[in-house]
């Protein structure tokens, strides 16, 4: 096993189906949790722990935002900047690449990426639309997911997509396939996770051990 970091991981699931899922692994805030919301899922601390976030601003942020039957995932407050974009009508792509380029990656001792991805819920071949991104010390770029196709990136890992097979057949059931499962088991000290699933409509779930 080895250390990742966070992970997101979007595309569609093994029976075709849009998702995102979103994973928060640390070494040093473990007390925190994922909330679920109409359209949103938030990583916010533990009760008893909130004074965390005087000690690392990054530690709090909506995770996921559902915007007009698009969902957005990533691994801080740029999930918001990127749902505002698309919501101004602002094309998927240059959603991300703008939120990537403006606010860069963190500005910790780790120079902590910061990654993100977008999927929609269309499922036909020629209109369905799915990116992910990342903006490290290096580089920003931000790739093209191929229909029918699922991966995966972490702030600590390869620095491009992985791809996956991401076996959750619904929410609830991503939210703990992101946290422990498949080829995610092989990643140490996971948190918290959340996960959406297009199934007529977007349903996010949360997984807190």
């Amino acid at each position: 096993m080895k250390y990742t970091g966070r992970i997101i991981s979007i595309g569609m699931n093994k029976n075709c189906k849009p998702y995102v899922a979103y994973r928060v692994s640390s070494r040093s805030f473990p007390n925190r949790q994922c909330l679920t919301f109409d359209n949103r899922a938030t990583i916010v601390p533990k009760e008893g722990f909130e004074k965390d976030i005087f000690e690392n601003t990054y530690i709090t942020y909506n995770c996921i935002r559902i915007v007009n039957d698009i969902a957005i995932v990533s691994n801080g407050s740029h999930t918001d900047v990127i749902a505002d974009k698309i919501f101004l009508g602002m094309n998927i792509r240059d959603a991300i690449a703008y939120s990537l380029l403006t606010m860069d990656y963190e500005k910790d001792d780790y120079h902590t990426p910061r990654i993100a991805g977008v999927v929609t819920s269309i499922s036909n071949k020629e209109d369905y639309e799915c990116y992910i991104g990342i903006a490290n010390d290096k580089k920003l770029l931000v790739d093209k997911v191929p229909y029918g196709e699922a991966v995966f990136i972490s702030t600590y890992g390869s620095q491009d997509y992985d791809k996956v097979e991401f076996e959750a057949e619904n929410s609830k059931e991503a939210a703990q396939y992101i946290f422990d499962q498949g080829v995610f088991a092989n990643y140490k000290k996971p948190v918290t996770s959340g996960a959406a699933i297009f199934d007529g409509e977007w349903i996010i779930e949360s997984f807190v051990p």
